[in-house]
């Protein structure tokens, strides 16, 4: 187990060394689950295979976040600029990524410096990640939000990060975003309305007021093939795993928050 959390301390030191970070000093998560907890026990990957994951997953890091100073030289005058710069600092490497972020404009989500790479408030105490993050998110999901996914926005905020997973799996996709603060529920209704108008009419984009920890039941009872959540969680909720579609993947940081700071947790456990 030394051995995993090694690997994933090495893994993602990259994308937390950023300056200036709201999650200081954060091992981001990203949770490969295919059933819950409850599984049999000999379905469980080895310690081997765990750490082959773990492996793999420091390559990708190391070649997308090869410069993670690049982040924030990205800020941009336009939309357009910050992507292109994003890009061009391997923020992301999928034209999936780039068409999502082009389509869906940050100043229709952020009142105040929308095109800067740095966190900004929305109001109600809340913030809107900096662009490298919802970069970064969208590239390790991108496998994942394709054509007629599910896909879950835990923390949704203004909505920015909901829009663009739902532009990226398509027409027979549905995005849910959750949002423990009714008023930001609306406001992420009254920004997606200004261009994107169509995803919540047709059902695309739905969000709703809730307890993000507990997830968001479908009335079909559909898994979610894709899942983000936006905070930190001392551990990840089992409603989440539960919720979570079989070869699903889920990005989350987990670890005990001390204002500025998230500690890494010790044990993670894999699924197939």
């Amino acid at each position: 187990m030394m051995a995993i959390r090694r690997c994933l301390t090495s893994s993602f030191r990259h994308i937390y060394g950023w300056r200036r970070t709201i999650l200081v000093q954060t091992v981001l998560i990203v949770t490969l689950v295919t059933a819950t907890n409850f599984m049999p026990e000999q379905q469980r990957v080895t310690l081997q295979q765990a750490i082959n994951v773990f492996r793999r997953l420091k390559r990708t890091t190391e070649t997308v976040f090869s410069d993670s100073r690049m982040a924030w030289r990205s800020s941009g005058r336009s939309n357009e600029e910050l992507v292109q710069n994003l890009e061009r600092g391997r923020l992301f490497t999928s034209t999936r990524v780039r068409d999502a972020m082009l389509a869906v404009d940050r100043g229709d989500f952020s009142p105040r410096n929308p095109y800067m790479d740095q966190p900004q408030g929305i109001g109600w105490n809340a913030t809107i990640s900096a662009p490298h993050m919802h970069a970064a998110a969208l590239e390790y999901l991108k496998n994942h939000l394709v054509d007629g996914a599910y896909a879950l926005d835990v923390g949704s905020g203004s909505g920015y990060l909901t829009v663009c997973m739902a532009l990226m799996i398509g027409r027979n996709g549905k995005v849910v975003g959750i949002e423990h603060i009714p008023e930001l529920v609306a406001l992420a209704k009254k920004n997606t309305e200004k261009h994107h108008a169509d995803l919540l009419s047709s059902g695309r984009v739905l969000f709703v007021e809730g307890d993000g920890r507990r997830g968001y039941e479908l009335e079909d009872n559909h898994k979610y093939d894709a899942i983000h959540v936006g905070a930190a969680a001392e551990t990840i909720p089992p409603a989440l795993i539960e919720q979570l579609a079989k070869g699903g993947r889920m990005l989350i940081p987990v670890g005990k928050e001390h204002g500025n700071q998230v500690s890494v947790g010790n044990v993670i456990t894999f699924h197939q």
